[in-house]
């Protein structure tokens, strides 16, 4: 026997298509992980403690270091007081972060609604935890939320909203407009949002993160998830944070208690010293990051790609068009990591029927080498036999 949710899903297609890289010597653009951009600084903090100890559990709720650090930052950044000893949680990341909140907050049968494109642990993690998954798509290319569908997904069974913002895959922050849009709607139905929101220091432009968590009349109702391997560039230490009322919170931490329970002690440390850096620090990585998508964005278009402008993460959405009047946006991935040596990932993945193929993710968080070397391969293969084969 095996789980119903667990036994009927696959590989991940972020797994598959960098097995497809691998296989084919390509330029993985497609799986979200950072290429050289670790602060060494906070690289050398987690080896210090590491060699210092201790090397016990650490308590429950994350190191009181690392949870001052999370609300100092919150309070540095957007302008609000969090309670770090009611308010704060850490988790062994931003994906157990959500996990958490699921099991904390969902009873069996609550709906749950999701913005397609969505990342893809999202529906199967509200189903494990006995919720319905109610997606609501959004259309490109704007992928802006769209107020009639969503009212209509509301029924009485409505537990929660998940919100992405900044968002992967599609590279913008949600508007003002928007979001008091869905503060009223968590007012008018007792709805809760959870709100992930690992981006949020990687925007651009001049650009400023925005969440309902400032929004003082449902502060009370939002679950604020971070990540310090998107802020630090370290996706593999796993470290992420849980800011909300207490009220929400205590069932969350509950869940976290019997899922993992604790996070590497040296890794908390650490993170709490980066959180604690000054303003150049996450300046620097903006400046760097907005560097590397003009890289590559310009790169393609300069290629002939029609790519869509690009607020913040560190993806570009590329729009198929000619380059696949098949529509098949997953073959269309294949065919380029195969024909051209770079790797993406379909648009189609982010939504559960898989019914919108319009576009191909890249993520742009590489070295410049490795970027320029992409746009190249792209460039040389559109300008090629294997575009011309795949238009005629």
């Amino acid at each position: 026997m095996v789980s119903s949710v667990f036994g009927a899903i696959g590989t991940s297609i972020f797994e598959a298509m960098s097995r497809l890289a691998v296989e084919t010597d390509a330029i993985n653009l497609g799986q979200g992980f950072p290429e050289g951009l670790e602060p060494q600084e906070v690289v050398e903090a987690a080896i210090e403690a590491l060699r210092a100890g201790p090397h016990q559990y650490p308590p429950m709720l994350g190191l009181p270091a690392l949870r001052q650090a999370v609300a100092a930052n919150t309070r540095r950044f957007l302008d609000i007081e969090v309670d770090w000893e009611q308010e704060v949680l850490v988790t062994s990341g931003a994906t157990e972060a959500l996990s958490d909140a699921f099991f904390g907050l969902i009873e069996p049968g609550d709906e749950v609604i999701l913005f397609e494109p969505v990342y893809d642990s999202y529906a199967t993690i509200i189903r494990r935890a006995g919720g319905v998954p109610v997606p609501v798509r959004l259309d490109p290319p704007r992928w802006e939320l769209p107020a009639d569908r969503i009212e209509k997904a509301v029924t009485r069974r409505t537990r929660a909203i998940v919100l992405n913002t900044p968002w992967n895959p599609t590279g913008r922050i949600v508007g003002d407009e928007e979001l008091r849009f869905l503060a009223d709607l968590l007012l008018k139905h007792d709805l809760v949002a959870i709100s992930d929101e690992v981006y949020e220091h990687l925007v651009f432009d001049g650009r400023r993160h925005r969440t309902l968590f400032t929004l003082p009349e449902v502060r009370n109702r939002v679950v604020r998830i971070g990540s310090a391997g998107k802020t630090f560039s370290v996706t593999g230490w796993k470290v992420g944070y849980v800011t909300a009322d207490r009220r929400l919170l205590a069932p969350i931490a509950r869940a976290h208690q019997f899922i993992t329970f604790t996070t590497p002690p040296a890794l908390q440390a650490a993170v709490a010293f980066g959180l604690n850096q000054p303003d150049r620090y996450f300046d620097g990585l903006r400046a760097t990051l907005a560097e590397q998508r003009d890289l590559l964005v310009g790169g393609l278009r300069a290629a002939g790609f029609r790519v869509a402008d690009v607020e913040a993460t560190y993806f570009a959405l590329v729009e198929l068009g000619d380059l696949d009047p098949n529509g098949d946006d997953f073959a269309f991935c294949q065919r380029i990591t195969r024909e051209a040596g770079v790797a993406a990932v379909p648009i189609s993945s982010f939504y559960g029927n898989r019914d919108v193929r319009s576009h191909v993710r890249f993520c742009f968080a590489k070295r410049r080498e490795t970027l320029e070397e992409a746009v190249r391969r792209l460039a040389a293969w559109r300008a090629g036999a294997g575009f011309r084969a795949a238009a005629e």
